[in-house]
């Protein structure tokens, strides 16, 4: 199991980089965040995947060991390969994809290219008790620690910051029980519905009122 590489970068494209890796040109598949963090000619250091088949084997690398830990988890849901894994990540940050899987927002997945509505529903089902929200160690004075974990999982689903803080204002004024109780996978699955029934007004909340 090939965990990780350090070398310099000698190539960088739209889907992989090479890395010398004490004279030894090493490919690795990769997602255009990760991609994006590397230049050429400088060092650096990927968490790394290595998947086998009969016949290939394929280097997937990642900026961080989050990334690589989702991808893991996310090739064990039957139908799910790496390309479609990577795909995910490529879309979803690690932390959305924990909080879409936990509040079985299959929509996410289904904004994956690759991924239907039949795949997106395998995927939340298959992935409900193995990937949860990590969260983050501080939150703003006075604000929830809930509130950072519910507006990051909504920006990373490609909400914009004022929409998703209107929104998320929205759905702890409907339901303080859940706000009270901090249940980020519970907060973010209302609030995801809220925006189902209501998209138009919750997107634009400066028409309102």
């Amino acid at each position: 199991m090939i965990a990780s590489l350090r070398g310099v970068v000698t190539h960088v494209g739209t889907a992989s980089a090479v890395l010398d890796v004490n004279g030894v040109g090493m490919a690795v598949q990769a997602t255009p965040q990760t991609l994006m963090s590397l230049r050429t000619g400088a060092e650096a250091l990927l968490h790394t995947a290595l998947i086998v088949r009969e016949d290939s084997m394929t280097l997937f690398g990642f900026a961080e060991p989050g990334e690589r830990e989702v991808f893991e988890t996310l090739l064990g849901v039957s139908g799910v390969g790496p390309r479609i894994a990577l795909a995910v990540l490529a879309v979803h940050t690690p932390e959305a994809v924990r909080i879409a899987a936990s509040s079985g927002d299959d929509k996410a997945f289904s904004k994956v290219p690759g991924i239907g509505p039949k795949g997106a529903r395998r995927i939340v089902l298959e992935l409900a008790d193995k990937l949860v929200p990590l969260g983050t160690d501080e939150a703003p004075a006075g604000v929830p620690a809930w509130n950072e974990q519910v507006l990051s999982a909504m920006t990373g689903l490609g909400w914009s910051e004022k929409d998703a803080t209107a929104a998320v204002e929205a759905t702890a004024a409907e339901h303080p029980d859940a706000a009270a109780a901090g249940n980020v996978a519970e907060i973010l699955r209302l609030t995801l519905r809220r925006l189902g029934q209501d998209g138009a007004r919750a997107r634009s909340p400066q028409r309102a009122g």
